[in-house]
């Protein structure tokens, strides 16, 4: 008897993690609060187990010391500073002199606006690493320039949602420290679950510098659309009649350059030259933009930027954080119930092996970003996922972290929810109608499922800038 109950309450528990993720996913659908959804689902399901025998409420009494990790935790210091940074470059219009300097630089070559919107987006990325701040500034300032150019709506409208995700891939990017800290942690577990117990790390700074060339390559592929789109079709991208407040002086071009170049030097250079922590680079960067914006706004304009940007920042720090405590409740009910072997034996199931395990997570991971956020699949998902895939032969964590990156990249441009589809319907003029938004991003979502596809058999884009620069 004793058995058969102890088996009973394995196959209970095995039911109910199950139905616990169901929920979870199905309760986020309706886009209730992710942080209140992902917290209370747990509480409520640990009490159902609890009730029926296969749950040990004493596990919560671990919380506490999960929250104080989280709290403490230096590498998630680089996400205040990184968000802000970004805000204080967007407020300040330093973003906005870079654009504007651009546009009239390449308007007049045909498809040069579409050129200078994806060139000026891998910079914002690359110096701002915030999605929003990109989309609001390229969509007020970029997209009235190309349609007065006559520009094809749909055209415009997906070159500048595509530049603007460019944030997400590019480093440095809140995304890549988000998901680094919690590749890092399934990287352990899957280690520690193989008996290795001194286990290796992966680390933001290794994710950086993975996705590197994986984000240039994917600005080149929008790059060689807008070209080719420029051949094909000249009228959807035809040149400016003539340079709107005429031609950049060049004193003006190497200024509105400088400062997002000095922000990658100073912080990207000092992440992947080992000379600084993300935490520590985000930190050289947020004095920057602040140096910066001082430079650009004048003192009696730099209260009020200032002031509007620590507003900006720590309410998104707080959403960030609120969702990650909550995802850290729903993990520990969820191992409670022994998920995570119910999810290694589903995994390592599937014919094929490897191979149909990782494609079917990012299948996965691609259809939940046409309607989840991407913090509520890194915080859901990739605990879940990351522990399992990374015990399999052959998969990378480095390469997998930034598979999952540009897989979670379309998040932002897939129809009904992408956030930038969003972000730049707010700005859009009238004229501009939803429904061209989302079929101009449509060719945009093709090319990154073709970058994906390379990543894919081309591993060694993601492991060998890493592998060059960290070798022992």
């Amino acid at each position: 008897m004793p058995r058969a109950a102890g088996a009973r309450a394995v196959a209970l528990g095995e039911i109910l993690d199950l139905v616990m993720f169901a929920a979870v996913i199905g309760l986020l659908l309706t886009g209730y609060p992710v942080a209140f959804a992902l917290s209370g689902t747990a509480l409520l399901f640990a009490v159902l187990g609890h009730v029926t025998g296969v749950f040990d409420l004493a596990l919560l009494q671990a919380l506490p010391q999960r929250i104080y990790g989280i709290m403490t935790n230096d590498v998630l210091l680089a996400i205040p500073l990184f968000v802000f940074m970004g805000v204080m470059l967007e407020r300040s219009k330093v973003a906005e002199d870079l654009l504007e300097s651009a546009g009239r630089m390449f308007g007049s070559v045909p498809g040069g606006l579409g050129y200078a919107v994806t060139l000026v987006g891998a910079l914002l990325a690359a110096s701002t690493g915030v999605i929003g701040a990109t989309a609001v500034t390229m969509g007020l300032i970029s997209l009235p320039v190309m349609l007065r150019a006559n520009y094809d709506k749909r055209l415009a409208c997906g070159s500048i949602a595509a530049a603007a995700t460019l944030a997400q891939i590019v480093p440095p990017s809140t995304v890549l420290v988000v998901l680094g800290d919690q590749l890092a942690v399934a990287y352990q577990q899957a280690q520690l679950a193989e008996g290795k117990f001194a286990p290796e790390t992966v680390t933001v700074g290794d994710l950086f510098a993975g996705a590197l060339i994986p984000g240039l390559m994917l600005a080149g592929l929008y790059l060689l659309y807008q070209a080719a789109v420029a051949v094909v079709a000249p009228e959807r991208s035809p040149p400016l009649a003539a340079l709107e407040g005429g031609a950049p002086r060049m004193g003006d071009m190497l200024l509105a350059l400088f400062a997002p170049l000095f922000l990658i030097v100073a912080v990207l250079g000092s992440i992947l030259g080992g000379i600084a922590t993300p935490t520590e680079a985000a930190a050289v960067g947020a004095v920057g933009a602040m140096l910066l914006a001082a430079l650009r706004v004048g003192l009696r304009g730099y209260m009020p930027v200032l002031r509007s940007a620590l507003e900006s920042s720590v309410q998104i720090t707080a959403m960030i954080f609120m969702i990650l405590l909550g995802a850290t409740l729903f993990s520990l009910v969820f191992w409670g119930f022994g998920g995570d072997e119910t999810v290694h034996r589903l995994l390592t199931s599937l014919p094929g092996g490897t191979f149909t395990a990782v494609a079917v997570v990012m299948a996965a991971i691609f259809v939940l970003g046409f309607h989840l956020d991407f913090l509520e699949i890194v915080f859901v998902v990739v605990p879940v996922v990351g522990p399992v895939l990374l015990r399999m032969e052959g998969v990378d964590p480095v390469w997998l972290g930034v598979l999952i990156a540009m897989n979670l990249q379309t998040s932002f441009l897939t129809p009904p929810v992408g956030a930038t589809l969003f972000y730049l319907r707010g700005v859009a003029p009238p004229e501009v109608s939803t429904m061209d938004i989302y079929r101009g991003v449509i060719p945009f979502v093709v090319i990154q499922l073709l970058a994906l596809l390379v990543l894919w058999f081309f591993p060694a884009l993601a492991t060998w800038l890493p592998g060059v620069l960290y070798a022992s």
